[in-house]
């Protein structure tokens, strides 16, 4: 299989990410139409994070995985979750992926800021 398993992907991802300052609200968010990975605020700005892992970068990369039904499913499953938390629907949002391809440590992680808009 050319997927790193999930959860230790998030879990270096988590690590990284507050590494560089950001704190995490939820993880793992299921709703009926799909699920975020990580939930994170940055400077008050929440950050809406998907994860992608592969080992190989070969044929596609890790970001090129979150393409355009994906990108979909983490709209519709974060509109849900705000009309559930209230409390976050004032906040800015943005929608990051961390990518890791290859040997899971901080050098294989690219972080995507503001990857994709709603």
């Amino acid at each position: 299989m050319n997927r790193l398993a999930g959860g230790r992907a998030e879990n270096l991802a988590e690590s990284f990410l507050r590494g560089r300052g950001l704190r995490l609200i939820r993880r793992n968010i299921h709703s009926r139409f799909g699920e975020i990975d990580l939930l994170m605020e940055d400077h008050g700005t929440l950050a809406v994070i998907e994860v992608r892992a592969r080992r190989s970068p070969w044929p596609v990369t890790a970001a090129e995985t979150v393409g355009p039904a994906k990108q979909a499913r983490i709209l519709l499953a974060t509109r849900h979750l705000l009309a559930t938390m209230p409390e976050l629907d004032e906040r800015p949002l943005r929608f990051d992926v961390v990518a890791i391809s290859g040997p899971r440590d901080d050098n294989s992680i690219i972080w995507i800021r503001d990857a994709f808009r709603p």
